[in-house]
């Protein structure tokens, strides 16, 4: 083939590469980008409407001595406190669980029954309803130590936010180029040294994204924390006591005839919401960093 017939299948080429789509295909493209817009216009409604459902009705109540005043005298610090209390404790139990569990299946037994069993378990505790894992935490704290308790409410949020750390986790380390590896070991370093100095500081931003979700996850929960830390209209007086947090608040208060708990059950949500959103914020930035590196 010379180079006149070369240049004429590249100019023939190009000619087709660069000419407007038929009148058909440009209508039906058209045409499925509204279909698309107008399905996301209405998944948004639901949850705009509610957003501003909660703003209008809570922020006219919100004030400043409401965040240090307990429930008894209108207020929902000791909620904050108490969810705080609860989410640290929960991640004391599941975050150096959960990576160290992403780190085996991802990294040394990537293809062993053992891994694959985890593996398997992990996405089943996903699906689990969070009532259940009350149910579950009930009887293996409250039930024991005779108690409601903070300490039992972190344990039940722990099972929640473990298996969401273990898969974000194993994801994240399966992110980090082979190349990576190959260069360690070309180096001399062994497999534990190539792992967590290599692997795991590249798959940290991931690794952080999926404990910040799980957090926000664990924070809104209100089920599990009915059957274990129950609840308090004043402060909490130990770990081993039933403890306030806001989801339990909202869910007590709500059909309450008082108007004024009313209006707090509206307000709390906002705070509620806010935390939430804080935390979801927190996490896109840390994902955002990821990418960019």
């Amino acid at each position: 083939m010379d180079g006149y017939q070369k240049s004429e299948i590249e100019q023939s080429l190009t000619t087709e590469l660069f000419s407007p789509l038929p009148k058909s295909r440009q209508l039906f493209t058209y045409l499925m980008n509204a279909i698309a817009l107008g399905l996301t216009v209405v998944a948004l409604i639901p949850l705009l409407s509610i957003l501003w459902e909660i703003i209008a009705r809570g922020i006219s109540g919100l004030k400043l001595e409401m965040f240090v005043n307990p429930v008894i005298d209108f207020g929902f610090g000791n909620a904050i406190l108490g969810t705080a209390t609860i989410v640290t404790i929960a991640a004391i139990l599941s975050v150096p669980v959960g990576i160290l569990t992403g780190i085996f299946l991802a990294e040394f037994g990537r293809t062993h029954p053992v891994a694959n069993f985890v593996r398997f378990i992990t996405n089943i505790l996903t699906g689990v309803p969070s009532i259940i894992v009350g149910v579950f935490a009930y009887g293996v704290i409250v039930l024991v130590t005779k108690k409601f308790s903070a300490i039992a409410g972190g344990f039940a949020l722990a099972t929640i936010m473990l298996p969401v750390i273990v898969l974000t986790t194993e994801e994240a380390l399966k992110l980090v180029p082979i190349d990576q590896r190959l260069a360690s070991a070309a180096l001399g370093g062994t497999r534990f040294q190539t792992t967590f100095r290599i692997v795991v500081t590249t798959a940290i931003p991931g690794i952080t994204t999926g404990i910040l979700l799980a957090v926000a996850r664990a924070a809104g929960e209100t089920a599990p924390l009915i059957f274990t830390a129950l609840f308090s209209l004043n402060w909490s007086t130990g770990l081993l006591s039933p403890t306030a947090s806001l989801p339990v608040l909202i869910f007590n208060l709500y059909n309450d005839p008082d108007p004024e708990k009313h209006q707090l059950v509206w307000t709390t949500s906002i705070v509620l919401l806010g935390l939430v959103l804080c935390v979801s914020i927190i996490s896109r930035l840390v994902t955002r960093k990821m990418k960019i590196k």
